[in-house]
């Protein structure tokens, strides 16, 4: 499993340096990314799946973070 943590990033960064993890990796690998920007976790799992990539859970982990587990295609 590869770890990406982008708290600290915003939109459109979150998802461009997700989409950037995920070209890196092989297909049926597993990205857990970390979030503390509020809007990236609606717009990063909703680009991601637009990519054919699969959401595996979005789980609020902290006040206000996130964890997002994303299964590569």
């Amino acid at each position: 499993m590869k770890k990406l943590d982008l708290r600290g990033e915003v939109c459109p960064f979150t998802f461009v340096k997700t989409k950037v993890a995920l070209e890196d990796m092989d297909s049926g690998e597993i990205l857990e990314v970390l979030f503390d920007h509020e809007p990236a976790i609606r717009d990063v799992p909703r680009s991601v799946q637009a990519e054919g990539h699969e959401v595996l859970s979005i789980e609020k982990i902290g006040e206000d973070e996130w964890k997002i587990v994303i299964r590569k295609k």
